[in-house]
């Protein structure tokens, strides 16, 4: 998804606010409180507006060792314009998992009507290790943070060393960190940061992978959980390589479609005149690319580069001239007039990593929330081979493996999703990141929940992501009246909102690339 960054990452230095420690069996309980203490809150930056404020609270590494180590967590604010309307606190939280959610406030400031506005003061935060709370960092290199590994049996081997690589340096740089770098602790800290602000419940709006840690909270503190927006829902019973895999059985349909709507528009992208025509052609430049890989923009493209933008095949207006200029390219002619051509490097790996941390977070979150990961190098092998077979586009870079074979066994199980939630969970109907069948399966498993679904939105994040979104006006009705919808809301967001994602003029951070839900 796509990233605007109003801010840089400010965390307050030297302003720290100790929480007091807790029993290891109140650790473990469920809700927890963690007594009557304030943040020392400072303005984060003389180029930022002086209503927003950072500040930085401790809490335990392991909450089951209160009196242990403890950890900082940035957190930011700003309050609400009208203290009279005030409802409350809503903690953000942009995605990832490794996002950083510090700016959010400024962005949902910007973005929010003023009904929903003056209603809460907005929290952002870093989630432990992450950007200013205590980060952590496995010492990757740029190329072993790539995750998009296609299956051949002869590089099979030099995956596995690949993947046990990662978890080996991120065990020797980190491990002592790494078994509570978890969504179930994350969780934990949001209900510190609550207890710190002196607060009885939160409101919370969370994007991608922020769906999971917002299901889980109100699981864990069902007490403390007010009005929650969970928006691009990871379904739980996927965790986590289930999650992986799904943008593989996801990316067929979405490529049906746009062979489809390239079809309906052949004199323009001169790909073909039937959905089956524009299949041959793709699949043609995949073949010739392993070929003979295709000068394009300045890079050699393989086939598997190709089947690696899977995720543009959810943007019928965005992959129709990328395939057309990649087909004019290997016809060594020009390509047709008027093209918006996506810069490849961009739409292939996304922004190029300044660290490691976002890896290292999004690692151990994933590793470290579940013990489902096969052990035996043979079962990807296997699992790879067969999904190459049934979904052609990604399912071998799917289930290949990664470095959760080789990491330590989780702390804790996965949350189950047994307790009431009543909240509102939102969906585009074209995500690339969590299909829409995730987004449903979010919803299942949250009794009490109802979903907004925009039929025919295409994107990944909702609310606020397209100001023009049929899904914004539901939610908004949710956030300032706590009133959820009498039932599941279906709305249809006009075709022409659904523009090339470079044109969308949202300030809000849906996050974006291979490593991020």
């Amino acid at each position: 998804m796509r990233t605007k960054r109003l801010a840089p990452l400010l965390a307050a230095a030297g302003l720290l606010t100790t929480l007091p420690l807790l029993s290891a069996t109140r650790a473990a309980a469920a809700p927890a409180d963690y007594g009557p203490q304030q943040p020392s809150w400072h303005r984060c930056s003389a180029e930022q507006p002086a209503s927003y404020e950072c500040a930085t609270v401790k809490v335990p590494l392991d909450y089951q060792r209160p009196r242990g180590r403890t950890i900082d967590l940035a957190i930011s604010r700003i309050k609400s314009p009208d203290p009279a309307r005030r409802h409350g606190v809503m903690l953000l939280n942009p995605g990832g998992p490794g996002g950083s959610g510090l700016d959010l406030p400024l962005m949902m400031d910007e973005a929010m009507p003023k009904e929903v506005r003056e209603r809460y003061d907005l929290i952002g935060f870093d989630p432990r290790g992450v950007g200013a709370s205590s980060p952590i960092s496995c010492g990757l290199t740029d190329a072993e943070q790539s995750i998009d590994r296609p299956y051949r049996p002869e590089t099979f081997p030099s995956d596995v060393a690949w993947a046990r690589t990662v978890a080996d340096k991120c065990r020797e740089k980190a491990g002592a960190v790494l078994p509570y770098i978890t969504t179930r602790n994350t969780a934990r800290d949001m209900d510190a940061i609550r207890s710190a602000l002196g607060e009885r419940k939160i409101s919370y709006v969370g994007y991608s992978y922020g769906t999971y840690l917002g299901a889980v909270y109100t699981q864990m503190f069902p007490s403390r959980t007010d009005r929650f927006v969970l928006d691009s829902g990871v379904d739980p019973q996927r965790l986590w390589r289930g999650m992986l895999q799904v943008w593989a059985t996801e990316a067929e349909p979405a490529f049906a479609r746009w062979t489809r709507w390239t079809a309906e528009h052949d004199a323009e992208y001169r790909l073909g005149a039937t959905p089956e025509a524009v299949a041959a052609v793709f699949w043609g430049l995949v073949a010739r690319a392993d070929r003979d890989p295709i000068e394009f923009q300045g890079t050699k493209v393989t086939g598997d580069d190709i089947r690696s933008a899977r995720a543009l095949f959810f943007y019928p207006r965005e992959a129709a001239p990328f395939v057309s200029a990649l087909k004019a390219a290997a016809e060594g002619t020009p390509p047709p007039a008027g093209l918006a051509v996506p810069d490849l490097k961009k739409t292939l790996r996304g922004a190029e990593p300044a660290s490691d941390n976002g890896t290292a977070v999004f690692w151990s979150v994933v590793c470290g929330d579940t013990g489902s990961w096969p052990r035996d190098p043979g079962q990807y092998a296997r699992d790879a081979a067969r999904d190459k077979a049934r979904y052609p586009l990604y399912g071998d870079f799917a289930s290949n493996i990664k470095p959760c074979a080789f990491w330590q066994r989780p702390a804790e199980a996965a949350t189950p999703m047994k307790t009431r939630a009543n909240v509102l969970t939102v969906q585009n109907e074209w995500d690339s990141q969590t299909p829409l069948v995730s987004g449903q399966g979010l919803h299942r498993s949250l009794k009490g929940s109802r979903m907004v679904l925009a039929a025919g939105g295409e994107g990944h994040g909702v609310y606020l992501a397209d100001p023009r979104s049929c899904a914004n006006a539901p939610v908004n009705s949710y956030l300032a009246t706590g009133r959820l919808p009498a039932r599941d809301v279906t709305c249809r967001t006009p075709q022409d909102a659904n523009r090339q994602r470079g044109a969308l003029t949202s300030p809000l951070p849906v996050p974006a690339g291979p490593l991020r839900f």
